[in-house]
């Protein structure tokens, strides 16, 4: 190694799959994961390997091209976020029994807090489920350097293995060594043997046995031979206190200690969570009359001792069961367990900051001009009594218009469609369902879910909020724009009117975005068609991004005529853009210019025609 550079930590992490050797790289966008692929794309072509670099239309679909071209003894890599090890669970729990012949790694990015996810899961849970090996960062550093040991580890037992960074790791950024070479590239050299890459019942009888002494192999190896993930850092002074800490917490702990100047707590810093070096805790454990476990999200590394009397963790409630363990809760469970006394002035030194620089708190919201406003706006319109299901991705912040009455997972916007019918169908009642689903998601497991509703004629209007890009996650591309990511690789666009054709679906329309006035009347009549005939209407609303793809709408400069308004507030709590605000003093609205990005699409929502064109006053 002779190079350094500062990298975000899923730089990092991608650069060290390059260099690894890695030559099939898939995966399916997701915060904290994002960033991953395409900084493989960027590395592959800088340093000119041949890497095969692509976006799977879901998480199972990239799982599944990933560990497949492994088979043949390539090192291979699939990348997701946790709720994607959801979608991908199939076949994980599958290919865990196989003996695998190249390297295949499987990076799952984990969301304590959480940040941007619709759950708080722990993936070194399901790598415990698959019993399958996980190594857990502390530092963008010390991920890079496991993606060569986990590919070294799934090689030598023929076993998927596991990197699991939590946000933290993902989106710091740090000074890590580069190398100067990449490591040579595997012959793809796939054998026809049924017995070994056919999931038949009949091999679970050998592949499980064999999967439980991979196991023991493994946790040996761990205790041995892995000293640099897996160490003490003894106490400078007189030890009150032993920590059990992995991840993140161990990074946030050892800043703290650093910053503080204790030196009466001595630390076991475990690297590998998946199966623990359980003799190397017991040792430690022995040494200290007291030991806390500190560790994200779940009890992983608590739930694998041998013997908790002496431990405090969640099963004895000195840790939280939920949330993010950042520095300065850390140092209030540490302060717990000591009987010291702790004061943070945490809260008023954001309060502080925040007043300095005149920040005001508000809840998330789309974009200013973002098209999904407009047709929120105009579905609500139409059908004002409408459930309306919707799915993960920018167009759940529709919330804030009432537009967003469930959702669930990707895709399930059209099977909760479904669901909703047939409960309203049941009691012999018409209550029309407008469903919305992101171009993306839609691809991603919504087109199971349509076929679904079609064969069973269900009646509900799909709209597919179709922005061009999948916005939510950082602009990636999808089926739907055809893109990738490799220089020189051309991609198909699929045309989503001839996918739901396809399906079987009869009423389609594509719109544009932006013409409320004119999507309010296809709407009603979407729904009418649905429900008279008893089968999916699908509507196309269809608008670009403005802030990814950077196509700012043609200017039409909006003011609110304040002899006009008349302070009911519909304009700020049905269409909710950050450029309409309320002046309490004043009783009217107005546009805040700060915000305002002149779509012109509000002057389709007051009422009282009190929004106006610039122009025309």
């Amino acid at each position: 190694m002779s190079k350094r550079s500062i990298l975000l930590g899923n730089e990092a992490i991608a650069r060290g799959i390059v260099e690894a050797g890695c030559e099939i790289a898939t995966a399916y966008p997701g915060t904290p994961s994002s960033e991953i692929l395409p900084a493989v794309a960027a590395y592959s072509d800088q340093l000119g390997t041949k890497t095969a670099v692509e976006w799977g239309a879901n998480e199972k679909v990239a799982y599944e091209m990933a560990v497949s071209a492994s088979f043949g003894g390539k090192r291979t890599c699939c990348i997701m976020k946790q709720v994607g090890l959801n979608v991908a669970a199939d076949p994980f729990m599958s290919t865990a029994h196989f003996d695998l012949k190249g390297g295949f790694l499987l990076v799952v990015s984990d969301d304590p807090g959480p940040h941007s996810s619709q759950t708080e899961q722990d993936s070194r849970y399901f790598a415990m489920f698959a019993k399958v090996p996980c190594f857990d960062p502390s530092t963008a550093e010390e991920a890079k350097e496991m993606v060569f040991d986990a590919y070294d580890l799934s090689e030598k037992h023929g076993i998927v293995t596991m990197l699991r960074p939590t946000g933290k790791v993902d989106h710091a950024r740090q000074d890590v060594p580069l190398r100067d070479e990449v490591l040579p590239p595997r012959k793809d050299e796939f054998k026809k043997d049924p017995k070994r890459w056919v999931c038949l019942p009949a091999g679970v009888k050998v592949n499980h046995p064999r999967l439980n002494d991979k196991n023991d192999a493994i946790r040996n190896e761990f205790e041995e031979d892995y000293g640099k993930y897996n160490y003490v850092v003894p106490a400078k002074g007189t030890v009150r206190l032993g920590i059990i800490a992995g991840g993140t917490t161990f990074a946030f702990l050892s800043d703290m200690i650093r910053t503080s100047g204790r030196d009466d707590i001595e630390i076991l810093k475990i690297g590998t969570p998946v199966p623990l070096p359980v003799k190397l805790c017991d040792e430690f454990i022995a040494r200290h009359e007291k030991v806390l476990v500190l560790e994200q999200t779940y009890p992983v590394i608590e739930t694998q001792l041998n013997d908790r009397t002496k431990i405090m963790g969640r099963w004895n409630g000195f840790v939280p069961r939920a949330g993010e363990l950042l520095p300065e809760l850390i140092e209030g469970i540490i302060a717990e367990c000591l009987g010291d006394k702790v004061e943070t002035s945490i809260d008023e030194d954001v309060r502080s900051a925040m007043e300095e620089m005149h920040v005001t708190p508000r809840p998330p919201m789309l974009c200013p001009g973002c098209p999904h406003r407009a047709s929120f706006f105009a579905i609500r319109k139409a059908l004002p009594k409408a459930i309306n299901p919707s799915d993960i991705g920018c167009y759940t912040l529709g919330i804030m218009q009432k537009g967003v009455d469930s959702a669930i997972d990707m895709g399930a916007a059209v099977t909760a469609a479904s669901g909703f019918y047939l409960a309203s169908k049941v009691d012999g009642e018409e209550r029309p369902v407008v469903a919305t689903i992101g171009d993306s998601t839609f691809f991603h497991s919504g087109l199971t879910g349509l076929a679904s509703a079609v064969y069973n004629r269900h009646a509900f209007v799909l709209a597919i909020l179709d922005n061009r890009i999948t916005a939510m996650t950082g602009g990636q591309s999808s089926p739907n724009v055809g893109t990738k990511l490799r220089k020189g690789d051309q991609g198909v666009q699929i045309d989503l009117e001839q996918v739901c054709r396809g399906c079987g679906v009869s009423y389609i329309k594509t719109v544009e975005a932006y013409d409320v006035n004119e999507n309010v009347d296809v709407v009603k009549d979407a729904w009418a068609y649905a429900w008279e005939n008893k089968e999916p209407a699908v509507l196309i609303f269809k608008h670009p991004c403005i802030t990814i793809l950077k196509e700012p709408p043609t200017p039409r400069p909006v003011r609110v005529d304040p002899e006009v308004c008349i302070g009911c507030k519909y304009c700020i709590t049905s269409f909710n853009c950050p450029g309409l605000v309320f002046d309490e003093s004043s009783k009217k609205a107005y546009i805040d210019e700060r915000y305002c990005v002149n779509c012109g699409v509000c002057m389709s929502v007051c009422p009282h025609g009190a929004i106006v064109s610039r122009e025309e006053a």
